[in-house]
């Protein structure tokens, strides 16, 4: 299992509330991604159905873009406690009802909580995890998405193995200190690695800060 995503936004977290008892984490990059990201996925995501997004985080992608589509059942998920519980916090405070209660998820582990969905969605996830939780992903992809279903990532990559701006390899250093199975992948690995389990990249798209959303479809 890779417990890896609560603490990074942990170490990440600037916004410490008064209130002991909210449970809601902050990831400072959600505030300055989710525009660009929701453009992309008003393009690519159909407009009703069932969506699962890996790795949740702090939750605030999911009442961000559920706001986006109300006739998507949105279904976070997550394979780290405190991040379950942040994302709970948030889809309470947010009130919306097609926002699911948070499940577990290991997408290492191959029988998911999930047996079908119309579109799935992982932002900022591949780089802070170990490489097999990436393979796991594409493997519950292959077999939970409906045919022709989207598969959404966000994140930095590098193209045929050379980083696309300095601060991305300083941000690889720095992933990789805190943790050696972390670092940014390459985009040609993802995609075999999609390729492998049904999925074919339609489309990369350059996105601000150097990162990249990949769209890939089940065949």
């Amino acid at each position: 299992m890779f417990g890896s995503v609560g603490a990074y936004l942990t170490e990440m977290n600037n916004h410490i509330k008064d209130d002991a008892r909210d449970l809601r984490q902050f990831a400072p990059s959600t505030a300055r991604n989710r525009d660009a990201i929701g453009a992309v996925l008003r393009r690519v995501l159909p407009e009703q159905g069932y969506l699962l997004e890996i790795a949740s985080g702090s939750g605030e992608h999911a009442v961000a873009f559920a706001g986006l589509f109300p006739g998507l059942r949105w279904q976070p998920s997550d394979c780290d406690r405190d991040a379950l519980a942040s994302v709970e916090a948030w889809r309470v405070e947010a009130s919306l009802e097609n926002v699911q209660s948070a499940v577990f998820l290991d997408t290492t582990d191959a029988h998911w909580p999930v047996e079908r969905a119309d579109a799935m969605v992982a932002i900022n996830m591949v780089h802070i995890a170990p490489w097999a939780a990436c393979e796991g992903l594409m493997a519950g992809a292959g077999r939970v998405l409906r045919q022709g279903g989207v598969l959404y990532l966000y994140g930095p990559y590098t193209i045929d193995g050379r980083h696309t701006a300095p601060s991305n390899a300083q941000f690889d250093n720095w992933l990789k200190a805190r943790d050696p199975a972390f670092g940014v992948r390459d985009l040609a690995e993802v995609e075999s690695c999609a390729k492998a389990n049904g999925l074919m990249l339609d489309e990369c798209r350059a996105m601000a800060a150097n990162n990249f959303s990949l769209i890939f479809r089940r065949r």
